[in-house]
């Protein structure tokens, strides 16, 4: 049920007032104990020409109050106490008639959004700072998913550029065969970084470089399979880091996809005479937006990123029909957006409004020597396995007999560092902290993980509630604080997609975990009556199919036992 729809309706049923109008005015108040639900009266003294504490007092005498435990005014405010019996009922049978589907809706239905995220540079490491765009990019799919819309996962890998003709070269000259299977992208790495050190000590070595990119631009037979079998092991070995991190992507079209593609764009800036001449470059003039102008071709005529995410828009839209298409790209980038999206703005492209550019912060180590370095790269691979194996030693210190205890320990492990990077605003810096991470303690996802373990837990020893159950038994503050938690996780989902904010399901699970927590610590289940017991058990079982449904939203697993 609705309420706060509920409510506006038996406000509009006093007082002449539209219900969306109403609905927007609705407030939670600050403390319990003040209803659950208060409509403020201000906007309406000058149109009924009374004081609002008079029409707060009207209201509460005219309004039907079925469904309430009691409606009264209070100052300015008329202030709603929901009964919490028939509220727990509802929103208990609600969940766990619903399942794994509470919290959907069917709101962008036929709307496509396209998600270009992760997006890591071919031959080269994939590092701790990919895993911030990687699980915002991830959960922003799902949840658009799951209320209706179709999400289009794009991996704009970086696969083009001088770069390739220098690894090309360093292949050539320095790269170790059995390294390179056995290790692609460490191998892969150590060639380039070999390349620029001996580039330092004989500059035609950046010649040859651009030389064999000249050549795979060509389309040479031997550069274009040496680049080919380097973007393959690269993703060869990038899908073992999606695989454990349970992301995919419907797209893996990178920046070569669009050379043939970028042409069109330059002659449409021509012909709309948006192309200027600076400095020997073909610039977009953004200094009326106070930006700097947008570079689209370089002195030499050659093409460079902002040519081809310009192309790639385009590609977009035309392909998918987009509703959105959404940009997780570094807080660095935030200027190079804002000119792409200027651009197709000035190209005519009214859809330009729905590009939008999904900023985020930087990692910071607080105590470095934790960390797995391989010069300054720190390799998320290792830094997954490290929280794994972290996670089975705590495991295996609170609880030794647990089975499956490899299992739990990758999950939580991998969920632990997820939730980390989704727990507060995407723009804010993150400090990677092992002990504070990996605690089962305060806003973690362990202590997210462990409450859905211990809810799980209750219902195999003492059952699932098959019993008569009596849903106005639960009237104390903690059984009723839990029940109005389970039901924002909707309002918590929609939040977050409107403000392209993960961080909002992330609080609002850890909200639902406290709540929780404090019910089990308050409520007896095992010693209760039977309604009781049947009652409070439901209301487990409600909690954990929320926790699960939001734990897979931001793209961790639950597990059953810690």
């Amino acid at each position: 049920m609705d309420y706060k729809q509920l409510i506006s309706e038996k406000i509009c049923s006093t007082v002449e007032l539209e219900v969306n109008f109403v609905c927007g005015l609705l407030e939670v108040p600050p403390k319990p104990e003040m209803g659950d639900y208060a409509f403020p009266c201000f906007q309406l003294a000058k149109t009924l020409r009374k004081a609002p504490n008079a029409i707060a007092v009207e209201i509460a005498e005219k309004i039907n109050k079925e469904g309430f435990e009691k409606v009264e005014s209070l100052g300015p405010y008329v202030n709603f106490f929901l009964d919490k019996g028939v509220f727990t009922k509802n929103i208990v049978e609600k969940v766990l008639s619903e399942g794994d589907s509470y919290g959907s809706s069917d709101f962008g239905q036929g709307k496509n959004i396209c998600i270009d995220y992760s997006s890591p540079n071919i031959a080269k490491p994939f590092h701790v700072g990919h895993l911030f765009t990687t699980v915002i990019g991830n959960s922003l799919y799902k949840m658009f998913n799951f209320v209706g819309y179709n999400s289009i996962g794009i991996n704009h890998l970086g696969d083009w550029g001088t770069q390739f003709g220098k690894l090309i070269y360093a292949y050539k000259h320095w790269s170790n065969e059995e390294d390179l299977e056995k290790d692609p992208i460490k191998e892969l790495l150590r060639i380039y970084v070999k390349f620029h050190d001996e580039a330092e000590k004989d500059e035609t070595l950046e010649d040859e470089g651009r030389a064999y990119f000249k050549k795979l631009e060509d389309g040479d037979k031997e550069a274009t399979e040496l680049w080919q079998r380097f973007k393959d092991v690269s993703l060869r070995e990038f899908k073992k880091v999606y695989d454990l991190l349970g992301v995919d992507f419907d797209s893996y079209a990178g920046e070569s996809f669009y050379n043939d593609k970028m042409d069109v764009i330059v002659e449409e800036l021509k012909n709309k005479k948006l192309l200027v001449e600076s400095n020997g470059a073909q610039v977009v003039n953004l200094e009326e937006y106070n930006m700097p102008p947008c570079i689209v071709l370089k002195s030499d005529g050659a093409t460079i990123y902002a040519t081809r995410d310009l192309a790639a828009a385009n590609y977009r839209k035309n392909t998918y029909d987009f509703e959105k298409c959404i940009y997780v790209v570094g807080k660095d980038q935030s200027l190079h957006f804002k000119q792409i999206f200027k651009v197709l703005e000035l190209m005519g492209n009214d859809w330009a409004k729905e590009c939008h550019h999904v900023p985020f912060g930087l990692v910071r180590f607080a105590d470095k020597k934790l960390s797995t370095r391989k010069g300054d790269v720190i390799f998320l691979d290792e830094l997954l396995a490290e929280s794994v194996a972290k996670t089975l030693e705590i495991i295996n210190e609170k609880n030794p007999n647990l089975e499956n205890k490899e299992d739990v320990s990758k999950k939580v492990g991998i969920g632990a560092m997820i939730f980390t990077y989704l727990k507060n605003s995407r723009e804010k810096d993150i400090v990677f902290d092992w002990k504070e991470m990996l605690s089962f303690e305060g806003e973690t996802g362990p202590y997210v993980q462990y409450t859905y373990a211990r809810a799980k837990s209750i219902l195999r020893r003492i059952g699932e509630g098959s019993g008569e159950c009596d849903y106005t038994l639960l009237s104390s503050k903690e059984e009723f604080e839990l029940a109005k938690s389970l039901e924002g996780l909707q309002a918590a989902i929609f939040q977050a997609i409107e403000k392209l904010e993960p961080s909002i399901v992330t609080r609002y699970v850890i909200e639902v975990s406290k709540a929780f927590n404090k019910f089990y610590n308050a409520c007896q289940i095992t010693t209760a009556e039977d309604s009781v017991k049947n009652a409070r058990l439901k209301l487990v079982s409600a909690t954990t199919v929320v926790i699960k449904n939001a734990l897979n939203l931001l793209g961790i697993d639950a597990v059953e036992q810690m």
